[in-house]
């Protein structure tokens, strides 16, 4: 945490042989990383992505199957588009329906009364199409989760003068003053 640095190791898996019972699953080059990492992710392919006549990308699932530093045994699913990374218009998709942002009714998905599109890809393309409509999607979603300035629809907090209150900054943490001593802070012992 002092360092401000993160090593990732990227790993394979293998098949054991012989295994009647647990997973058959395990990961080369033994047991020492996976005891000393603080976070483990277990990232794999669920489907692809295809357009008419072409595979575009892949829908990708991350488990969390260790973590030290937060709940364990999360899962997300997102769209991994070639050449592009994430696909930002799928997590707004996503995120939307869950929190009830975006309406689904059997294919179709919509915000507020507008039609998005009929199945994913035609709204995905139609968000990037409108960024201003993802902008009020990811501005609502952020408000139900408690973050980020109120939606554009919704009025700003009002103080007792009737004055409209700006949200405050969040204050930058002031640096540590630097120890004198050349090992890092700690003292020597005598």
């Amino acid at each position: 945490a002092r360092s401000r640095t993160i090593v990732i190791f990227i790993n394979q898996l293998r098949m054991k042989i012989g295994v009647m019972f647990g997973s058959p699953e395990t990961t080369t080059g033994g047991n020492a990383l996976k005891f000393y990492a603080s976070m483990r992710l277990d990232i794999r392919r669920i489907g692809a992505i295809k357009t008419s006549d072409s595979v575009v990308g892949n829908r990708t699932r991350v488990k969390v199957v260790k973590n030290k530093l937060a709940p364990p045994f999360r899962e997300v699913e997102f769209d991994i588009t070639y050449g592009e990374g994430v696909s930002r218009e799928g997590l707004l998709i996503d995120m939307g329906v869950d929190h009830k942002v975006v309406d689904k009714s059997g294919a179709w998905l919509s915000y507020r009364s507008e039609r998005v599109g009929q199945g994913r890809e035609n709204a995905k393309a139609f968000l990037k199409e409108h960024p201003e409509i993802a902008a009020r999607i990811e501005a609502e979603i952020l408000q139900k989760h408690g973050l980020g300035a109120p939606a554009a629809n919704e009025a700003v907090s009002i103080n007792g003068n009737g004055e409209s209150k700006a949200p405050e900054a969040i204050p930058k943490p002031e640096p540590k003053a630097k120890s004198k001593n050349p090992v890092g802070g700690r003292r020597a012992r005598a």
